[in-house]
């Protein structure tokens, strides 16, 4: 049957780009996309979500894992709005997602009719570009042209405002294939700056991010610092950029930095930024590398220009993909290895220190548990959170050893981890996908499990429950003492509430439990959610809460004397 509609003509182009995989709420307003899906689900799966934060968040953690856009499919208005935190995830995040939003009848437009939203005014902040849909004949183009904005230069979310009334329109063009991706290298000039400044150098620090494609280049860069001897950090939720197991990764710089490797920043003489922006979480609220021009030297490696001089004034700017740039830059050789080896040791033994698992309050040691993982999760499993200071036992204890396993927010939205590993699984079935959540980070998704069990992702959900939002109960610890209010939580059970659904749910007290579970929960053939219960004062890997009460109540005192 040849295309008829605009509606079809749309499916047509998301197959001729590769997508077999699609999540939605469904809507009225695109009801003739839905009946197009409905002839080639054998090639295109549809996820019908719970929620359409759940449905965007799954398409911005497929783009972060796949490197090819996410598709999330929404209604206007409620579905638009409420799908914006996925694109906001993405947008922070730099990954590649398109979503397509139904909009009311183009002679509807401008009246505030039923669910009418100007979505052009509201994703502009938050999207690579916004476009509406006006003219049947112009659908495939469109389509296609989102795919490569989502994927050129810095990756990020596209958003395709599909008008109700001009889908079921017939269609009279022509259907566009996949447009010719530009690939961007260095200048053999920089190559050799850049090596020549890296051979000097003393103290370097390679600090890596950006996008999956970035990722691809991990073991050409593996081999050369090895054989430069020089250091490498993950930029913020970049973790599985470099295999954390190799001599000379040296740790991440999210929230609750080593102390250690802080000081060894400050003490650099050169930084090699390769795919990371160098934003605030990264620099520690640019204090690390302090604009306009730091004290160390920079040298930013990135694929968009416009990342370039936008914070930082780079001693050598550098418009490439960083694959490209560590092939090259290995073809251009750095020497003086052997002055850099001291530097190199002592950031790894720095790190070493920092992941051996330290005492927390209570019966269950999450340093402990978190660190138990590198011996119970194969090297391709893929681990997903959401946002809390739950995070920092994963991002200090647990090591990823291959791309593309980390699925984090950059944009530091809870809700994330459950439906980042429902969408991880269905991609990729064969491996063993972990979503780690607070308990108020969890029941901000708690309905997608339902789309787990529906859809047969049998994943692992590790509940860190203490009862509280916990990152903003230490915040009014510190700036307002004794003035407790709204971070309080009374949870449900959550092991019952995950068999309601269909799903396994166990309930871990103690550290002794969780080894037994976990491995069975892995050879599960459904979801399974721990629910881990943790004593309130593990308020933080590096502070216990009784402890900040106790320093802050003895601090008036003390000024006083």
């Amino acid at each position: 049957m040849g295309i008829k509609t605009s509606a079809e003509a749309l499916v047509a182009t998301l197959l001729a780009h590769g997508t077999s995989l699609a999540f939605c709420v469904p809507g009225e307003s695109y009801l003739a996309v839905l009946d197009a899906l409905y002839d080639v689900g054998d090639r295109l799966k549809l996820i019908a979500c719970r929620h359409e934060a759940g449905a965007a968040n799954m398409a911005a953690a497929y783009g972060r894992m796949t490197g090819r856009p996410g598709i999330c499919l929404v209604t206007r208005g409620p579905g638009a709005t409420q799908a914006s935190v996925g694109v906001h995830t993405a947008f922070h995040t730099s990954v590649p997602m398109i979503l397509f939003i139904g909009q009311v009848r183009r002679q509807h437009q401008g009246r505030e009719a039923f669910q009418e939203v100007d979505f052009e005014a509201m994703f502009a902040p938050i999207a690579k570009s916004v476009v509406t849909l006006d003219r049947p004949e112009e659908i495939s183009g469109i389509v296609a042209a989102a795919f490569r904005d989502a994927m050129s230069d810095r990756p990020g979310p596209v958003v395709v405002v599909l008008p109700e009334d001009v889908l079921p329109l017939e269609f009279k063009g022509r259907t566009v294939n996949p447009l010719t991706m530009l690939r961007h290298g260095p200048q053999p000039h920089q190559v050799e700056e850049a090596a020549r400044m890296l051979s000097q150098a003393a103290r370097p620090l390679v600090i890596v991010g950006g996008h999956l494609s970035e990722l691809h280049g991990w073991q050409a860069l593996a081999k050369l610092v090895k054989q430069a001897e020089i250091p490498v950090a993950a930029s913020f939720r970049s973790q599985d950029y470099f295999d954390n197991r190799h001599p000379n990764y040296v740790g991440d710089l999210g929230f609750g930095k080593n102390p250690a490797l802080v000081e060894r920043i400050r003490d650099a003489d050169l930084i090699l930024a390769l795919g990371s922006r160098l934003g605030d979480i990264t620099t520690d609220g640019y204090t690390l590398l302090v604009p306009p021009e730091p004290d160390q030297k920079l040298i930013h490696v990135h694929v968009d220009p416009k990342e370039l001089g936008r914070v930082y004034r780079p001693h050598l700017a550098i418009r490439a993909e960083a694959r490209l740039f560590i092939e090259a830059l290995a073809g251009a050789g750095i020497e003086g290895a052997e002055k850099r080896r001291n530097w190199r040791r002592a950031l790894r033994r720095d790190y070493e220190i920092w992941i051996e698992p330290q005492p927390n309050p209570g019966k269950v040691q999450l340093g402990e548990i978190f660190a138990s993982l590198n011996a119970l999760l194969p090297d391709d499993a893929v681990v997903t959170n959401g946002a809390g200071n739950y995070t920092g036992w994963l991002h200090r204890y647990y090591q990823h050893r291959q791309p593309g396993t980390q699925l984090a927010p950059k944009s530091g939205a809870m809700g994330f981890g459950l439906p980042a590993a429902i969408a991880a699984k269905l991609a990729a079935p064969g491996r063993a996908v972990v979503a780690v959540a607070g308990d108020g980070c969890f029941l901000m998704a708690a309905p997608e499990l339902a789309t787990a069990v529906q859809y047969g992702a049998p994943i692992v959900v590790m509940v860190i429950n203490n009862s509280m939002y916990g990152t903003i109960r230490m915040h009014q610890e510190l700036h307002y003492p004794g003035r407790v209010l709204g971070t309080d939580l009374e949870n449900p059970d959550f092991a019952a509430l995950a068999r309601s659904f269909g799903a396994n749910g166990v309930t871990i007290r103690r550290t002794q439990e969780f080894g037994r579970a976990f491995k069975a929960a892995l050879k599960a053939d459904k979801p399974t959610v721990m629910d881990i219960i943790v004593d309130p004062d593990a308020i933080s890997t590096q502070i216990t809460l009784s402890d900040l009460q106790n320093t802050l109540s003895a601090a008036p005192a003390a000024a006083k004397e």
